[in-house]
């Protein structure tokens, strides 16, 4: 099965110091990824990177394909999440549905049952008249999820979602990522609340000063050795019946 996103020696420089220092990896079918790190760290700086947004040396199998094809392989959300214009949440949410349409053309009854799912899945049915600039930034944030999400992508990727969010909507946005992984899909999630991360992604991609220093399942990357040289932090994790638990205690 064809990997949904590779890369191979991914590398951005500013001047001749290397922001995204030679990352390797593989995105296959229904995962669901944090991307965690420190600030500075080159996680924002390797998502538009790897969508061939900005210069880059080494392969990214999506800069390998025309923009058309890009926007039908992955969809992508950055941080900034302001909307201007007086449009309503329908009509931005509708926007992730423009890959798939011809010029001028409408929705069809597909494309709005895919708008319809979006609204649902972030909990704005109630607000589907309403303007998007005259929301919270929190709502603003979540109708621009449902945008990234009603575009149906095999790939989502999304730079620090949550951010802004209240403690329920940040848990029900990241349950909303994990359900695609049943119908197959991935999302690559870049993250600060490690919390989240370990309860909710299936693997875990840690970076620090430019370099990828690790790739594996939750367990095996937020233990308290890692946390302590990439974050100067010490840790609680615990598994539980409901799930694991993980708590920053403080600095090392």
């Amino acid at each position: 099965m064809n990997p949904l996103l590779s890369l191979d020696n991914l590398t951005v420089k500013r001047g001749d110091c290397p922001v995204v220092d030679r990352v390797s990896l593989t995105i296959g079918p229904g995962e669901c990824i944090g991307l965690i790190g420190p600030n500075g760290a080159g996680k924002t700086t390797l998502m538009r990177a790897a969508l061939g947004l900005m210069p880059s040396t080494g392969e990214s199998s999506l800069t390998s394909l025309s923009p058309a094809k890009r926007a039908h392989a992955a969809a992508w959300l950055p941080q900034a999440r302001e909307i201007a214009w007086p449009v309503t949440v329908e009509a931005v949410v509708a926007l992730g549905r423009t890959p798939h349409l011809p010029r001028g053309a409408k929705l069809s009854a597909t494309d709005q049952a895919a708008v319809d799912e979006a609204l649902s899945q972030m909990g704005l049915e109630g607000f589907r008249t309403r303007l998007a600039n005259q929301l919270s930034g929190g709502e603003q944030a979540r109708v621009l999820i449902a945008r990234a999400l009603a575009q149906q992508t095999p790939l989502l990727m999304v730079d620090e979602p949550i951010a802004g969010l209240d403690p329920a909507h940040q848990i029900s946005t990241m349950q909303a990522f994990q359900a695609l992984t049943e119908q197959g899909k991935s999302t690559l999630v870049s993250l600060h609340d490690l919390g989240l991360a370990a309860r909710h992604c299936t693997r875990i991609l840690l970076m620090s000063k430019g370099r990828l220093v690790a790739d594996a399942p939750p367990q095996e990357v937020l233990t308290p050795k890692l946390m302590q040289e990439v974050f100067g932090i010490f840790v609680h994790y615990e598994q539980t019946p409901t799930g694991p638990i993980f708590q920053p205690l403080g600095l090392t």
